[in-house]
């Protein structure tokens, strides 16, 4: 069985990806989490960074890489059509490599609710592409998921920005919030949700990211002082 390490649930929209896609695919695997400030990933990831896979002899360190591995076993990891398992491929890859405001201004904060400051030009820029992408696929392929009818990883690589939606309420149209729903829905996206709510860890680094982009108007995570 392989093991899949992961940070902390409330803040590593990383470690989300390919623990949703194994949750939502019924790929069996062992969870191991280890909080941001635990110390070295290095022991088990050569990059020092989450999330890691390993499976016997094999180590696999990057979410899109794990995502690959995984669909060498398992044909649900993309769709079976042509088309849609390119479109699949193209908005993951999207996702890995993009949406950069997005990312720094709407970090993964599972457990509170925010109220941004102001929407910039670059964040406005990631908005319309998401509403796009999403639109996009929806349409073309018919839904409910991005890429059809059953989730595959262009989904999982979204999970973590549903999220986000959640925490920020960002603007976005009907339908990109209607599947941002769908997939907080999900049975294993809420199982992520409240084991992020009782995490008691608490990353500086990450909580500071959201002081200078908005004000948190809700906390619902577990106090630190219940350890």
């Amino acid at each position: 069985m392989p093991t899949l390490y992961i940070a902390n649930k409330n803040y590593s929209s990383w470690s989300l990806r390919p623990w949703v896609l194994l949750r939502e695919l019924g790929i069996a695997f062992e969870e191991k989490i280890m909080p941001f400030h635990g110390g070295a990933f290095t022991r088990f990831s050569p990059s020092g960074k989450v999330p890691c896979l390993t499976d016997g002899a094999t180590t696999v360190w990057d979410s899109l890489a794990i995502t690959e591995y995984l669909a060498e076993a398992h044909p649900g990891v993309w769709p079976a059509d042509k088309a849609a398992r390119a479109f699949a491929r193209c908005a993951a890859a999207e996702m890995h490599s993009g949406f950069m405001a997005l990312r720094t201004q709407c970090g993964m904060n599972c457990g509170i609710r925010v109220k941004l400051r102001r929407i910039d030009n670059a964040l406005k820029g990631d908005l319309a592409r998401l509403d796009a992408l999403w639109n996009d696929g929806l349409q073309r392929f018919g839904g409910p998921f991005l890429a059809g009818g059953r989730f595959t990883a262009a989904d999982a690589f979204f999970a973590p920005v549903a999220f986000r939606i959640q925490t920020y309420a960002p603007p976005l149209d009907d339908a990109a919030n209607a599947y941002a729903q769908r997939l907080l829905a999900l049975p294993s996206m809420q199982d992520w949700y409240r084991a992020a709510l009782a995490e008691t860890w608490r990353d500086a680094a990450h909580d500071a990211e959201v002081a200078q982009w908005g004000t948190v108007t809700e906390d619902l995570r577990a106090s630190e002082t219940s350890k």
